[in-house]
């Protein structure tokens, strides 16, 4: 019998767009976060790739790899199998079948907005489910409606599978989110502190860590 597929509750996404807000190199920050302790990595990259961009994903999954942290891919299938990573796809990237087609037997995650999308998901071949938005949040120009912590309990129970809620989920309501009985939280814009440097960004996931190690499973 397979091992279930467990997340860390702790789900850092390195997002492009953010980070270069802040001024802050994406390897600096996947570094700080597995010197703090993630166990998860995401690189989310909205715009066109560019060979940097494979590039800083391919340092970011040989770290990953040498540290036993699970690098995940976000929305493209094809440098996914390219790199021999875990896969995100969300509703408008490849459907979680064909892609699986392109990225193998890799780890696989899926993303859900309502109900429809979780029993959807639940018959999709991924090994976890997100959900969200949970709260109000500045990561996507046409962000779906909010799910609330209601609708986060109500939705949990539909499935069985590992599901991280997304979306303006900051260490101040960390706690009530996995109360509600998510396995884990994905963090972008709180993730990142003002001086976004080596030694704050470790403080800070590490504060993270914290905060998902003492809340209620």
């Amino acid at each position: 019998m397979p091992i279930p597929f467990r997340l860390p509750r702790f789900y850092p996404i390195l997002d492009t767009a953010a980070l270069a807000t802040r001024q802050c190199p994406v390897l600096l920050a996947g570094k700080a976060l597995i010197e703090a302790g993630a166990k998860i990595l995401q690189y989310r990259h909205k715009d066109a790739w560019t060979q940097n961009h494979f590039e800083e994903a391919a340092q970011l999954s040989k770290l990953c790899c040498d540290t036993g942290v699970l690098f995940v891919v976000n929305d493209r299938a094809d440098f996914a199998r390219l790199l021999r990573t875990a896969l995100h796809v969300g509703q408008d990237d490849l459907s979680p079948v064909a892609a699986r087609q392109v990225a193998g037997d890799e780890v696989m995650g899926f993303s859900t907005h309502n109900a429809a999308q979780v029993a959807r998901g639940n018959e999709e071949p991924v090994e976890y489910l997100s959900l969200g938005p949970i709260f109000a949040t500045n990561s996507k120009l046409r962000p779906d409606p909010v799910v609330g912590l209601e609708g986060l309990r109500r939705l949990r129970e539909l499935t069985e599978k590992p599901l991280v809620a997304i979306g303006g989920i900051a260490l101040q309501n960390a706690g009530e989110v996995l109360a509600a009985k998510a396995d884990s939280v994905a963090v972008i814009s709180d993730l990142y502190p003002p001086k976004c440097d080596h030694k704050s960004l470790l403080a800070r996931a590490q504060e993270w860590l914290r905060v998902v190690s003492g809340s209620a499973p």
